[in-house]
């Protein structure tokens, strides 16, 4: 029943309305629903599956937090830009 969809990045997902993430994550939560039920009545061919959709999930929560928030930038940018600082403020003391 569950169909194998291609793996959306964070930059696709950026790129969608909040309308569209909240369709596509209703969605995906219907699919876990269904691979929950096909997983205790034994009938869960592919149990990686519901690993995946439970991070494709996540994804789409945490672009739609930053859209938002308005902080659209990903966190490791700016965790990258303050280290430097951070690094010359200890080789100076």
């Amino acid at each position: 029943m569950a169909t194998k969809a291609k793996k959306l990045t964070a930059e696709d997902l950026r790129a969608k309305t909040e309308d569209e993430l909240a369709k596509m994550l209703m969605d995906l939560k219907k699919q876990q629903l269904n691979l929950r039920f096909q997983k205790s009545g034994g009938q869960l061919a592919n149990t990686a599956e519901v690993r995946a959709v439970r991070r494709e999930i996540a994804r789409i929560k945490t672009v739609l937090t930053q859209k938002t928030d308005g902080s659209a930038a990903p966190a490791k940018a700016k965790a990258a830009k303050a280290a430097p600082k951070a690094k010359a403020k200890k080789a100076a003391a």
